[in-house]
């Protein structure tokens, strides 16, 4: 199902409909948009020779937008309770090098090599939950939890040196 002008059909035959249940799912319209071009997108790099229906597209389209608020929710679980919120945050009173090492040396010896890990890769080369669970073959909810208990430890550590 490779051939363009085969896509093509599909899409002039069914956008309309897959483009209205993204929006149903998502609320947003070019989020919406993006996430059915992406699966016409996925049918052009298949190389396999599917009979494609209407309700395959629509299946690709609502698997697509659940993956889509299953990581924006974990996103905003972790960016709601971790983070703070930049209008709280002075960006005068950095860290002077000393204070940073001091906090390196504590994570080197209070966090797990495992969250360790995980904080790398997510903090520092900017990876996905679902990409570090595949990385380190562990679930999403394990990340999370590595996640959650490292910035537990450092977060207490913090306010108790003010």
């Amino acid at each position: 199902m490779t051939d363009r002008n085969d896509i093509e059909q599909l899409f002039k035959a069914h956008y309309t409909q897959m483009f209205r249940l993204a929006v149903a799912l998502l609320h947003d319209d070019d989020l919406a948009r993006d996430i059915v071009h992406d699966v016409f997108l996925s049918l052009l790099d298949d190389s396999s020779n599917l009979l494609i229906s209407c309700g395959y597209l629509l299946k690709a389209v609502r698997n697509r937008c659940l993956n889509h608020i299953r990581d924006y929710s974990i996103h905003q679980r972790i960016a709601n309770r971790y983070f703070l919120d930049m209008e709280e945050y002075d960006t005068e009173d950095w860290p002077d090098e000393e204070t940073i090492a001091k906090m390196y040396a504590f994570i080197r010896n209070n966090i797990s090599p495992q969250a360790r890990q995980i904080m790398e890769l997510r903090f520092s080369d900017g990876i996905k939950f679902s990409q570090i669970a595949e990385v380190m073959g562990i679930s999403e909810t394990a990340v999370y939890r590595h996640l959650s208990h490292a910035l537990s430890i450092i977060r207490k550590k913090l306010s108790e040196n003010g």
